[in-house]
């Protein structure tokens, strides 16, 4: 039997969470669009945003949707792994019962 917290795509850490997010760069419009799921059956979020991916811009938008989408300020939103793939490992500094709250209103979506 599988652990119901392996289908969703963030880890609740002392600090904050970490996101797994599976990300479309050059996207017709900057979005959030639910949960995925990886043909290995790992959870994620999927997001896309308008930036290229050079020099970090897909990155960027990145952070800045997620902090928009989960009300926090950009400042408190990094990508820390992934960053030249589409699948990234993102970390939300801040309350973590309240965030995991907004992911999982996210992945409603």
């Amino acid at each position: 039997m599988t652990d119901p917290a392996s289908a969703l795509p963030f880890r609740v850490e002392r600090d904050g969470v970490r996101l797994a997010v599976r990300l479309t760069p050059k996207a017709a419009r900057d979005s959030v669009d639910g949960l995925g799921m990886l043909s290995d059956g790992r959870a994620v979020l999927l997001a896309r945003v308008r930036a290229v991916p050079e020099k970090g811009a897909a990155n960027a938008a990145l952070e800045a949707l997620l902090a928009k989408a989960l009300g926090v300020g950009k400042s408190l939103v990094s990508v820390e792994g992934g960053a030249t793939a589409r699948l990234k490992q993102v970390h939300v500094t801040g309350d973590a019962a309240t965030l995991a709250g907004r992911i999982q209103t996210l992945l409603q979506t």
